[in-house]
């Protein structure tokens, strides 16, 4: 049993029905921004940025710690609906997902402006010019975009 407490009141959650995390992914040609859910699925946060080739194994072991119901993957997709350079990294990453992991949902969602959409907001933190550009911190702001309006929409 978990107990949150919130304004004098304690709220009890039954852990046999806590849910298992999802993750989100901003597969890019180097690096790949992660974003998680909570195990209650209500707030998505930035977990990591992995080496594109790194990422299966990554998944694995974070599979293998942490409940996981599913994954959101961000399709690269031009404003006229035709594939960019990214789409063909992503199938591939896609299929061999599938492979490795054939029992996980996985779910594409549009990934268009959430890169530009990380770096407005990295821009309002008050970050150094040096820690805003850091391409790392872009990936893994755009996973947590995709993932908060996954839940947004998902409800």
């Amino acid at each position: 049993m978990v107990c949150y407490y919130r304004s004098q009141r304690t709220f009890v959650v039954n852990t046999k029905f806590i849910v298992g995390r999802i993750i989100a992914l901003d597969i890019g040609k180097k690096r790949t921004g992660i974003a998680v859910t909570d195990p209650l699925q209500i707030i998505a946060t930035a977990h990591a940025t992995v080496a594109t080739g790194e990422l299966i194994g990554y998944l694995k072991k974070y599979i293998q710690n942490e409940p996981v119901d599913k994954v959101v993957v961000g399709y690269p997709l031009n404003f006229d609906d035709t594939p960019t350079d990214a789409t063909p990294i992503v199938e591939k990453f896609i299929t061999k997902f599938g492979n490795v992991f054939p029992d996980m949902p996985m779910i594409k969602t549009d990934e268009r402006m959430t890169s530009k959409m990380a770096s407005a907001e990295i821009a309002v933190m008050g970050l150094k010019k040096k820690e805003r550009e850091k391409k790392e911190l872009i990936d893994a702001v755009a996973a947590v975009i995709m993932l908060q309006e996954y839940l947004e929409n998902s409800i």
